[in-house]
């Protein structure tokens, strides 16, 4: 592979993960699955904790690479906080899990609001405990850097019965406008009534410019059942949507995957090197996507703000047929 069809490989699985980051529900079918919480602590090795469901005892598979997509709810290119408490949140929080020996990727993607137990980082960002809350806290503890990112790694690998997460990429959600313009702007179909929020929003086949791509993909508050769940089927028509409008650019530009990369890259924070992203282009790039899931459970309007309680027993079937195989 020549150096230049790596760089734009690269950038190419960049752009597709900050898509990931900015949307992701379903892009293919909608799925049920659930969430289990687990007491068990993450970590870069592979769980060695086996399993017995049904009789049937099972093991962590060796042949899986995770990666972690975090879309902060943050303005501005990523910057430290002064303090290790920065306010942060993550705004959308999934895994894309790839599957080396069938060659394909799945998504499990987490709601924001997902009720959790979470490790605190006090001064310093040295561990100070832990707390009970929306997952989407987790990155506020630490700078909002790296600190806060591996914090949240570790919250969902704590979560999901210990997976190993190979690595991380974050993105501030202001700059979905920026993607956004950078592909001409992405043409959806609008069902809700967007009057309370952005009057030029208008139902039916609307074409979003610059920040009305956040509005859209962001909002929840005067909008329909003002749910997350809503939102994340807003997220869906605008995936659809935006895969439209990058691929019409990548067929008319050799240039313009670097261009657009070189838009948001101050937006975004990750543990990939460049000599990573190339690796993971070159291993996963002929892979096909199996599925899309996300957690079912039930909201609820808590005290402070709107709770997701996870159905725990339907996860951990989840996470076993996503992440296990039966031992032999």
């Amino acid at each position: 592979m020549s150096k230049r069809k790596s760089i734009r490989n690269v950038v190419f699985l960049v752009l597709i993960l900050v898509l990931v980051l900015v949307m992701i529900f379903s892009g293919l079918r909608i799925l049920e699955s659930t969430v289990l919480f687990d007491e068990q602590s993450g970590g870069d090795d592979v769980s060695s904790k086996t399993v017995i469901r049904d009789g049937v005892e099972y093991f962590p598979r060796q042949d899986m690479t995770v990666v972690l997509f975090i879309g902060i709810d943050q303005e501005g290119k990523a910057v430290p906080s002064p303090s290790y408490n920065n306010p942060g949140a993550a705004d959308v929080v999934s895994l894309v899990i790839f599957d080396e020996t069938n060659k394909t990727c799945s998504v499990l993607c987490l709601n924001r609001d997902t009720m959790l137990k979470m490790p605190v980082l006090g001064l310093g960002g040295k561990p100070a405990g832990s707390n009970y809350g929306q997952l989407a806290l987790s990155h506020t503890y630490g700078t909002g850097m790296e600190d806060s990112c591996e914090n949240v790694k570790n919250t969902v690998s704590d979560f999901l019965m210990g997976v190993r997460i190979d690595y991380y990429v974050s993105m501030r959600m202001d700059a979905i406008g920026i993607v956004n313009d950078t592909v001409g702007g992405v043409t959806v179909t609008v069902k809700d009534d967007f009057s309370a929020v952005d009057p030029a929003i208008t139902k039916g086949e609307f074409t979003l410019k610059g920040d009305q791509a956040m509005t859209f993909v962001r909002s929840r508050k005067d909008l329909g059942n003002q749910l997350n769940v809503s939102r994340m089927e807003r997220q869906q028509e605008y995936i659809n949507g935006f895969m439209k409008a990058l691929s019409a650019k990548l067929e008319e530009s050799d240039s313009f995957a670097l261009t657009a990369y070189q838009d948001v890259e101050e937006y975004i924070v990750t543990d990939c090197s460049v000599n990573a992203l190339t690796n993971l282009v070159d291993k996963f790039s002929d892979y096909s996507i199996k599925e899309i899931v996300s957690p079912k459970g039930e909201n609820v309007r808590g005290e402070k703000y709107y709770e997701f309680h996870v159905d725990k027993e339907a996860l951990e079937d989840l996470v076993i047929r996503l992440l296990y195989a039966p031992k032999k």
